[in-house]
């Protein structure tokens, strides 16, 4: 699908990340370089993986007391739906409670049948199904009867669609590690096509459960064989050290929004999405493919009416998977050509871990922080580039300017999705 409106933009942005709880805090983290990682506690002690970046010392509720811009009522709002809602749904609220404030749609709105939810993330509730199966097994009726609506995927539009008194349409994307590009990209068709006048999208936080992450281990995805007693070192992505992902926990989501109604509300600006692109491999397995991956970029860069050399920064999948590393770089050489190595890159999962569904939405958000903040954050542990000819960051970030970016996200079932941005 070819839409080559340009009159969508991002209003509004939240996230609880292990490197920051809130959107200045993750952009700090982001400037200064901390990473999240740390060995997994011993409720996963009998677990191959030990490392994680994971929501340390999690409190919904006083999480919600330190929300800035709420009333008292959507404070009680937001306390009464949330307090004994499962840990996914609770961080999703707090992260949709900083994006709307941030596009300021709690003192003027859309029209509520004018606004639309898209959910980044299927299978959310595993680890709280694991956590109640022991109980379950002893006393079947010990089961809350709120479970029957928790186990769906679509509570969390249930949820926010009450929070937020929201009307218009709500889906629930699903595309592995592409998921949260997959919504972005359905909101701005949305919203670009005039089907919304706003869009907010939710990347639901990952908290698979031990056989989840056993599973991942098992498949060769993940790392942590040799730098399992080093959890700071573990995820590098582009290095020549790299071994697999390494999972990381975070709540993301964007408010976008059209430019009629941006001009309505007289709502800030952070950033336009230029536009958006997914292609399948047609491939069932977990094996990237250069081909698929051209191919997403160069549609996203052909929509966007944008020539090739007006990409200043790409915030690369950057998995740090062996193959996925080099994949995606034989990728952008493929795209760019003789431009590539002028291109900046970097991999946010170096500092927050692949977060999994969310993945995409954490790193729209950190790539439209560095383009407004004008600085590329550090590519960490990247001591020996797999390529050496590419414009890495180092251990540092660089201060630049940049005023198109790309953001890449690839999952397994062979799906491709890359999306552009653009400053104004």
């Amino acid at each position: 699908m070819i839409v080559r409106a340009t009159g969508t933009s991002i209003t509004g942005m939240g996230i609880l990340s292990s490197i920051g709880d809130s959107v200045p805090a993750f952009c700090d983290s982001l400037r200064t370089g901390r990473a999240g990682f740390d060995r997994v506690g011993s409720d996963q002690s009998d677990l191959a993986v030990e490392v994680a970046a994971k929501l340390k010392g999690f409190s919904f509720l006083e999480s919600l007391k330190r929300m800035d811009g709420i009333s008292e009522t959507t404070f009680r709002k937001a306390k009464r739906i949330g307090q004994r809602a499962p840990f996914s749904v609770q961080v999703a609220i707090l992260s949709a409670l900083e994006a709307w404030y941030m596009a300021g749609l709690f003192e003027r709105r859309p029209p509520s049948e004018r606004i639309g939810i898209i959910v980044a993330g299927q299978n959310t509730s595993q680890n709280h199904q694991c956590g109640l199966f022991p109980r379950f097994l002893e006393n079947p009726e010990y089961l809350s009867p709120h479970y029957g609506l928790e186990f769906f995927d679509s509570n969390h539009i249930g949820v926010l669609s009450e929070l937020f008194d929201i009307h218009g349409e709500g889906l629930v994307v699903e595309g592995a590690g592409a998921t949260g590009n997959l919504a972005l990209i359905k909101a701005w068709q949305a919203v670009n096509t005039g089907l919304l006048d706003a869009c907010l999208v939710a990347g639901i936080v990952a908290d698979p459960s031990p056989m989840d992450v056993q599973g991942f281990f098992a498949m060769g995805a993940m790392g942590n064989r040799k730098f399992s007693g080093q959890p700071d070192k573990a995820c590098r992505p582009f290095d020549s050290q790299h071994e697999g992902f390494i999972y990381g926990q975070a709540g993301a989501c964007v408010v976008l929004e059209s430019r009629a109604s941006i001009a309505r509300r007289d709502a800030p600006i952070f950033a336009t999405v230029k536009s958006g692109a997914i292609y399948l491999d047609g491939n069932s397995s977990s094996n990237p493919s250069v081909d698929g991956e051209t191919a997403a970029m160069l549609m996203a860069i052909y929509d966007s009416g944008l020539p090739l050399s007006k990409i200043d920064y790409i915030n690369a999948h950057g998995s740090s998977s062996p193959l996925g590393d080099n994949t995606e770089l034989a990728a952008i050489r493929a795209v760019f050509g003789e431009l590539a190595p002028q291109i900046w890159i970097n991999a946010t999962k170096g500092l927050t871990g692949h977060c999994l569904q969310s993945a995409g939405l954490v790193e729209i958000i950190a790539t439209v922080l560095q383009m407004r903040e004008g600085f590329i954050h550090a590519n960490r542990n990247l001591e020996a580039p797999i390529d050496s000819g590419l414009r890495f960051t180092g251990p540092n970030a660089v201060e630049a300017r940049v005023e198109t970016a790309m953001s890449n996200s690839f999952g397994f079932g062979g799906i491709n999705s890359s999306v552009v941005l653009s400053r104004d």
